[in-house]
C-alpha cells in the first residue's frame, strides 16, 4: 500500500515513498526507529549559510543516537534551488561543506503538485498562518513511529530544535 496516492489515509510518513536525488526509489519505511527532521532546502537563500552548518551541527551531534535528516531540494521559492539533481546537487552540498543527510529529488511542497509527503507533512502539522509551507528551511520533526509531532518556521534556527530532538531520542 502506497499513500503516495492517498496521503490523506497515511498512518504514518513510512507509507510513502519517494525519489532520492539520483532518481531512484526510496521506501522511507527504511528509517523505522529514527528521529527524521524533514527540510526543504534552497541554495541561494538568505538562510542557507546558518541552516546548512547547523544542520551539519545536529547530523554530527546526535546521528549516531538515531537523528536522520531529510533534506529535500525545493525551488518553489525565488527559485533559488537552481541546480539539478544528482551530481549537480551532490557538487553543490560538497561545496558548500553541508553534510546535512540525506538528500532526495527536487520536490514541490506547495499546490497541486505537491510531494505527497509534503501534503501528508503540511495536513498533520499546519502552520501559523495555515498549512501552506511559507519559505525555504521550513522543518518537520517526525517521532520514531513516522508521526510528524512538531514543525517550525524557516528562521528557527537549527540548533534551537535540539531540545526536541533529544527528548524524541
Amino acid at each position: 500500500m502506497s499513500a503516495n496516492n492517498d496521503y490523506k489515509n497515511a498512518a504514518s510518513i513510512y507509507e510513502f515513498t519517494v525519489k532520492d536525488t539520483h532518481g531512484n526509489d526510496i521506501s522511507l519505511d527504511k528509517y523505522k526507529g529514527k528521529v527524521l527532521l524533514v527540510v526543504n532546502i534552497a541554495s541561494k537563500c538568505g538562510l542557507t549559510k546558518n541552516n546548512y552548518q547547523k544542520l551539519t551541527d545536529l547530523k554530527e551531534k546526535y546521528g549516531e543516537s538515531g537523528l536522520v535528516i531529510l533534506n529535500f531540494p525545493c525551488n518553489q521559492f525565488g527559485s533559488q534551488m537552481p541546480e539539478a539533481d544528482g551530481e549537480a546537487m551532490v557538487c553543490h552540498l560538497r561545496d558548500s561543506k553541508a553534510d546535512i543527510g540525506e538528500v532526495f529529488a527536487k520536490v514541490d511542497v506547495n499546490g497541486d503538485s505537491a510531494a505527497p509527503l509534503y501534503k501528508y507533512l503540511k495536513a498533520k502539522q499546519t502552520g501559523t498562518l495555515g498549512s501552506g509551507i511559507k519559505w525555504n528551511f521550513t522543518k518537520f520533526l517526525v517521532n520514531k513511529e513516522g508521526i510528524p509531532v512538531n514543525r517550525y518556521a524557516p528562521t528557527t534556527d537549527p540548533m534551537d530544535i535540539a531540545k526536541d530532538i533529544e527528548k524524541l531520542l
